[in-house]
């Protein structure tokens, strides 16, 4: 990566954090025109009736498009446990970089936060969407776990367990595996693979990144309690939804969303939440198989999800027209998996290179907060915690000078 690049992140984050003071930890989202009762009730048609339903979205897809400010006509501002957890993590790589106990504090916040937004009316931790999902198996009501969300709070609780060794923390994270194991179903695929569920109460499984985040998760938390019990349920459950990850790559080295006849879209920021997963269990384990799948998968990800500049594009293979030309999400889980195989793959840490570039260049507001969306025309500038402030900031700061020769912190080549 370029010095200038480096050199300009210290800048980029203190605006970034200056913004998130004032702004507060709320925002709209990505889902707020079909999270109300109007919008919810539209999208469960467009599934139910493809026709029907295109004349009932289509006043949204529009202001989408076109007004994106019209969100706040639509829902509330929400606090949301994924952005949480990516905020806390942030925090505790810049408490880690600087050696500020003030960052530390920010990310013991957060972590208080989660604490209190964990899903009800369930014995361990566990969290989702502060919001009715509609999609098109049904609706994932409020508060449902969700296994692509609370891996994250995790990995939050663990960066400031590693940082303060607070053994509440510790507490958590083991409940929060325990909650993966025992709240969230499989379905056999084979002798020695296995599809897990979305959340406790899916009945459609082959979710690719759902298994990848939960074969990750208990992974990692195998090797943590590996003193107890559990620690070998752990481990086996993992091996399955890795095997059924693994099993799901193509010839190409791609993975579609889902192996369920209906969702074969590849798109950036899914084929990265993979590749991530799939980084981290070989971190922790030293697996050949995720190796030989990684190497796969960087080859189809560098020449199939980045547009002619070098810059991410949000779909391989779109499942239908989209209205805008670049994601924020995008940049955030490009930067996140770069800066996690950083070094091994030189056409991968170029990617970085020319993504960092661009994104501290036209996508950061004066103000501090990054541009959600490079639409067909303009930017959608509407501010989401969700998607993907937090994420973004959670990246940049994996990626922030260690000290002011510039020295690339070591946290960007062990991230868990």
């Amino acid at each position: 990566m370029e010095n200038a690049e480096l050199a300009s992140l210290p800048a980029a984050v203190d605006r970034f954090v200056a913004w998130l003071d004032g702004y507060g930890p709320t925002s709209r989202d990505h889902q707020s025109y079909f999270a109300g009762p109007f919008g919810g009730r539209a999208k469960a048609l467009y599934y139910r009736n493809r026709l029907l339903g295109i004349a009932a979205v289509a006043p949204m897809i529009f202001s989408e498009a076109f007004v994106p400010q019209a969100r706040r006509l639509f829902g509330y501002r929400l606090r949301f446990p994924i952005a949480d957890a990516h905020y806390a993590m942030g925090f505790a790589k810049l408490s880690a970089s600087s050696g500020r106990e003030s960052h530390l504090d920010r990310a013991r916040q957060f972590l208080e936060a989660l604490l209190e937004s964990r899903c009800p009316g369930y014995q361990h931790y566990c969290w989702g969407y502060p919001f009715d999902w509609v999609t098109r198996t049904g609706v994932m009501r409020t508060g449902t776990p969700l296994i692509t969300t609370t891996p994250y709070a995790y990995e939050a609780f663990e960066d400031v367990y590693r940082a303060d060794g607070d053994e509440r923390w510790l507490t958590v994270m083991e409940s929060i595996a325990e909650h993966a194991l025992e709240d969230i179903q499989d379905r056999e695929m084979s002798g020695n693979s296995a599809s897990a569920g979305y959340n406790p109460v899916d009945t459609v499984f082959g979710v690719v990144n759902a298994s990848a985040y939960r074969a990750f998760l208990l992974t990692a938390a195998s090797l943590r309690f590996d003193h107890k019990d559990r620690g070998k349920d752990y481990r086996e459950t993992a091996d399955r939804n890795l095997q059924f990850v693994l099993d799901c790559q193509q010839a190409d080295g791609s993975w579609p969303y889902a192996v369920d006849g209906a969702r074969d879209f590849v798109d950036h920021f899914h084929t990265c939440f993979v590749l991530k997963a799939l980084a981290k269990i070989e971190r922790l384990t030293d697996d050949p198989r995720c190796s030989d799948a990684i190497s796969k998968g960087v080859d189809y990800y560098v020449e199939n999800l980045f547009d002619d500049d070098g810059l991410p594009r949000p779909f391989s293979k779109a499942p239908r027209l989209t209205v805008y030309e670049r994601e924020l999400y995008d940049y955030a889980e490009c930067l996140n998996l770069c800066g996690l195989l950083r070094g091994r793959f030189p056409a991968l840490d170029e990617r970085l290179r020319t993504a960092l570039a661009d994104l501290l260049e036209h996508w950061q507001k004066p103000d501090g907060s990054f541009r959600t969306r490079r639409l067909r025309f303009g930017w959608d500038n509407v501010p989401m915690h969700r998607w993907a402030q937090s994420q973004v900031f959670r990246a940049l700061c994996m990626l922030m000078p260690a000290n002011e020769q510039g020295d690339v912190v070591a946290a960007a080549g062990t991230d868990t």
